[in-house]
């Protein structure tokens, strides 16, 4: 893979085709479980609803105009809280009906085997089966994309597919098992697919709550005075964080090094957040990194950087 020259835009295009490939997977996963009355083909949409909206968030996060380039961390403002109460009310709504229609199942049939059964034809395993290998080889790709560029978003972003993932191929082999003739499987695997999927939207804005948090993380003094203290750094700046304490910090930051160690830059960054991590907790830590001038009286702020240096995660 070729150095990109502008992460930015590169993490922009592989969101927009994540995303279309989800709408495209979630179509194909509702017409399925409405064509075959499978509850458990709906509620594992469910999953691919939560990974649109994850990487929706994410496009949000890297395109505002009010964020400057590399600051695809940076807090979410209320069009990500209002998209974040939607989805929950959505899911929410969703979960129950599903819930309640499987249990109905499982109490008002005396036998497992007197189950309405399910239309369900090998040919549509097939068909969901291509939808999974897709799945997975977006994620992947996905996530070698952002370990190439360095950009945590696309790498949280393939994690979250990639584990809900798996649970299509759960699925796939219940739904096997349903073509068979054991249509119990189905309430069954939709009361699975409803709690993960609480879980799964928990896990996502568990991880978006910290970004969509404005009030300031950590004082940019007490940041300063700990990379300050660092061999090489003669000016750190414009030092933000955003985040709870404890639980996930995200820090921007500019630092000058001495011209000697300029080509250390990469170790540098790692003890700076090394540093705060150990007196914050987990942390993911953004810098500038310009060359010094050597004069004390030069403000940082002056300084232009055309090559920024990152460290994320």
């Amino acid at each position: 893979m070729p150095e990109a020259k502008n992460p930015k835009g590169v993490s922009r295009q592989i969101l927009l085709l994540t995303l279309w490939l989800t709408l495209l997977m979630l179509a194909v996963k509702v017409g399925a479980g409405w064509a075959t009355r499978s509850l458990s083909l709906l509620a594992e949409s469910l999953h691919t609803v939560i990974d649109g909206f994850s990487t929706v968030l994410s496009l949000i996060a890297i395109s505002s105009p009010n964020r400057q380039s590399g600051r695809e961390v940076w807090g979410h403002g209320r069009l990500e809280t209002t998209l974040a109460l939607l989805l929950v009310a959505l899911l929410g709504f969703a979960c129950f009906s599903l819930l309640g229609l499987s249990l109905q199942q499982l109490m008002v049939t005396p036998m497992l085997t007197a189950i309405p059964p399910v239309k369900m034809e090998l040919s549509l395993i097939g068909l969901l089966t291509i939808v999974f290998l897709a799945s997975v080889g977006l994620a992947y790709f996905e996530r070698k994309i952002g370990r190439s560029i360095e950009s945590s978003i696309l790498k949280l972003n393939a994690r979250q597919i990639l584990e809900d993932s798996w649970l299509t191929f759960a699925l796939l082999v219940a739904l096997l098992g349903i073509w068979r003739g054991y249509h119990w499987l189905d309430p069954i695997m939709t009361i699975v697919m409803v709690v993960t999927a609480a879980i799964s939207c928990w896990r996502v804005l568990n991880w978006q709550l910290p970004l969509m948090v404005r009030q300031m993380a950590i004082a940019p003094e007490a940041i300063g005075q700990i990379v300050r203290q660092l061999q090489g750094v003669t000016h750190c700046c414009e030092v933000r964080s955003r985040g709870i304490v404890g639980r996930q910090v995200f820090v921007e930051m500019r630092i000058a090094l001495h011209p000697e160690f300029v080509g250390m830059s990469g170790w540098i960054i790692e003890q700076i957040e090394a540093e705060i991590r150990n007196h914050y907790g987990p942390v993911q830590v953004m810098v500038y990194v310009d060359e010094s001038n050597d004069d004390p009286q030069h403000p940082l702020d002056s300084v232009r950087s055309n090559n920024p240096i990152r460290k994320l995660d």
